[in-house]
């Protein structure tokens, strides 16, 4: 399970590591244009019930950590589909991977 470290928040968020790589590489990619986003996503089992969302900015402080220490594989068709809800009114929705997906 990875975690992403975002601001001075009490509590991090907990992303399984390969979705948390497809992740960091969209939301890299829309700060380093300078772009403002938000990042939603469904809790986990061991937390309560619902959904967080986070407003994301370059000007804030921002860590992933990886328990795995081999980068994962990346799918273009899962950082595509990331992008496109990046991309979107709604913003960054962390979703599963699509099902066809090759590198």
């Amino acid at each position: 399970m990875g975690t992403l470290y975002y601001g001075d928040v009490a509590t991090p968020i907990e992303i399984e590591d390969r979705a948390l790589a497809h992740v960091k590489v969209v939301i890299a990619t829309k700060l380093r244009r300078g772009e403002s986003f938000t990042l939603s996503w469904v809790h986990g089992p061991d937390q309560e019930v619902g959904r967080s969302t986070v407003w994301l900015h370059p000007s804030i402080p921002l860590r992933f950590v990886f328990d795995e220490p081999e980068p994962a594989l990346l799918s273009r068709a899962w950082i595509e589909a990331l992008a496109t809800s990046a991309n979107s009114s709604g913003g960054l929705l962390l979703v599963d991977e699509p099902e066809s997906s090759g590198s």
